[in-house]
């Protein structure tokens, strides 16, 4: 069961910059020939295609146990306070304040974040950046979830 869900999903201009990149191989090719633009137009467009996807695939879960932030399940007990930061704090948290040792999810087209402080360092993290469209409804779930 999840209590929250956020899908970091990728602009739809990035999928516009696929086709014309697809089509942009495709007129490279073409003095090769027609097969030989078709092929590399198709080819271009599956490769790009899947990066961006797997790109914007991404998922924060909450689940009454659990932050599930990517491939990575961090227990509840280890979630420190939070920070809701707006673009401009966000943008010196990925850069000029980030720490090497923190887990971080970081999506450029996503301007607000939560910081998340780890107890006890958690794996090794002092803390968790999560890029979030809602980063206000994400600390209320985390608050609401830690009880």
């Amino acid at each position: 069961m999840h209590i929250y869900e956020e899908r970091l999903s990728v602009p739809r201009s990035w999928w516009a910059l696929v086709v014309l990149g697809g089509v942009g191989l495709g007129l490279g090719a073409f003095p090769f020939g027609v097969f030989a633009a078709v092929t590399a137009a198709t080819a271009g467009i599956a490769v790009s295609a899947a990066i961006v996807h797997a790109h914007g695939s991404v998922r924060i879960l909450v689940t009454p146990g659990s932050l599930v932030v990517g491939g990575r399940k961090i227990p509840i007990e280890a979630l420190g306070a939070t920070e809701i930061l707006d673009e401009r704090e966000a943008f010196e948290w990925r850069t000029v304040r980030a720490n090497p040792y923190a887990l971080l999810l970081l999506r450029s087209y996503v301007p607000t974040a939560l910081r998340i402080e780890l107890r006890n360092a958690y794996g090794g993290a002092p803390y968790v950046y999560l890029s979030t469209r809602r980063p206000m409804n994400l600390a209320t779930v985390l608050a609401f979830t830690r009880g």
